[in-house]
């Protein structure tokens, strides 16, 4: 038997955005845009504030000079968060930009009334923009900012307190104080679990990356422990990092087993119903019957009527090949495989039989292999790659007498999926009998 030119078993690991190889590095201008849209909402108040002011009669404007400078703040502080896409280092001089919205709110604040204007609640959202930020020091930074805005008037036009207003200023503070605390809180928390969330999803991954390792490793990839009348090669390729299709095969004392399964769903459930499924038809070597396999592949995934389990099911080909090339399967729900005969000619070979899981009998059925036949059994994830139409079968069949050999037809299908963004489990196995091989042992 000649080996075939490359490992028969092959696995395709399909790794998220934000799979276990590293971080996902983003665009430049992705991590850096809240600063933008932050400063973007305050100078959009500030300078509506002014323009309200400036047309609107019931609106003072005691400084329309101070007003004004502070709207100039207001759009500096956003020419510079428009600059930090372009130059990301800018980032680590963020929050300089609400400390300059806190003079700007100051400064409309005299421009538009002093004491009496209308737009002091502005300057929550620097307060709110700084005090989001991780640590305890970031409640006393909004805290000497708000302080600046509302104490700027009596900087720019020194004067005595009034008492009221004395009063009415730390009022103001206490509010303010109390806003930055519950957002630093609330920030804090929602870190706390994000964090949480973070490594709980490491975990699954490092998890769901050690199924896929082990899927892999039960796909055998040793041809030699077959007898050398059979050739073989298979190829899965899953939807997802852990599937629910599987191939094997195994040696017998009259020659070998050929199994596929392909089982209902994706993932970490489907790739674990697979394995047993897998475990227990091998567990059925020394059986010359192929249903009997099956049989007992059913009864080992039985569950109760009320188990999570109860509404899976199995569809899976089995075949065992002698050496002399007497050939018997048992098929459960699958047709999908077709003896290809060294003469061209082709038939499918399914039954009636049910899929494991839902059937409760099945029967095997015997045929004899030329030299130079070949069984190829495939699941319906390589029919996806042909269509989604009726006549699929027929275009995959039609597609496998292109190809002069069972494994070039493999390498094929595994060509086309690797291409494809495939939706669903793309596994084929082909088994081809040499019958010079008996002819030269005896």
């Amino acid at each position: 038997m000649t080996a075939p030119p490359s490992p028969p078993g092959r696995w395709a690991v399909r790794i998220g955005d934000d799979a276990s190889t590293g971080p996902v590095t983003l665009p430049i201008g992705q991590p850096v845009v809240a600063p933008l849209l932050k400063q973007a909402v305050v100078a959009g108040l500030v300078l509506g504030a002014a323009i309200a002011s400036t047309v609107t009669p019931w609106l003072p404007v005691t400084d329309a000079t101070t007003m004004w400078w502070g709207v100039g703040c207001a759009l500096l502080a956003l020419l510079i968060a428009a600059l930090i896409p372009r130059w990301p280092l800018l980032l680590r001089v963020e929050l300089l930009l609400p400390a300059v919205d806190f003079v700007a709110v100051g400064l409309l604040r005299y421009g538009t009334g002093e004491s009496r204007s209308v737009f002091l609640a502005i300057v929550v959202l620097p307060v709110i923009w700084i005090a989001a930020n991780p640590g305890r020091r970031h409640i006393a930074f909004p805290l000497v900012g708000t302080c600046v805005t509302l104490l700027l008037p009596y900087v720019i036009a020194p004067g005595v307190v009034p008492g009221s207003e004395a009063v009415r200023l730390v009022v103001a503070l206490l509010v303010y104080a109390a806003v930055a605390t519950v957002t630093n809180e609330l920030a804090r928390r929602a870190t706390l679990r994000l964090d949480v969330a973070k490594r709980q999803r490491r975990v699954m991954e490092a998890e769901i990356v050690q199924a896929a390792l082990m899927q892999q490793a039960l796909l055998p990839n040793d041809t030699t422990v077959l007898p050398t009348q059979l050739d073989a090669v298979g190829v899965c390729l899953p939807a997802k990092r852990v599937g629910g299709d599987f191939y094997d095969w195994f040696p017998t004392k009259t020659g070998a087993a050929f199994t596929l399964g392909d089982v209902m769903g994706k993932g970490v459930a489907a790739g674990m119903i697979a394995a047993a499924v897998r475990s227990v038809i091998r567990s059925t070597v020394d059986d010359a019957d192929a249903a009997h396999g099956l049989r007992r592949a059913a009864a080992g995934i039985a569950t109760g009527g009320g188990d999570i389990l109860s509404g899976q099911f199995t569809t899976c080909f089995h075949l065992r090949v002698d050496r002399d090339g007497t050939a018997q399967w048992a098929d459960a729900g699958h047709g999908l495989t077709i003896l290809r005969r060294a003469d061209g000619t082709r038939e499918a070979l399914r039954s009636a039989d049910l899929p494991l899981g839902i059937g409760s009998s099945w029967a095997s059925v015997t045929t004899t292999l030329a030299d130079g036949d070949a069984i190829v059994t495939f699941s319906d994830g390589v029919l996806d790659l042909f269509g989604t139409d009726a006549d699929t079968f027929d275009r995959f069949a039609a597609f496998l007498d292109e190809h002069a050999t069972a494994a070039a037809t493999v390498d094929a299908v595994a060509a086309l999926a690797e291409a494809s963004d495939h939706t669903d489990d793309v596994t084929i196995l082909a088994v081809t009998y040499r019958a010079a091989e008996v002819s030269d042992e005896r």
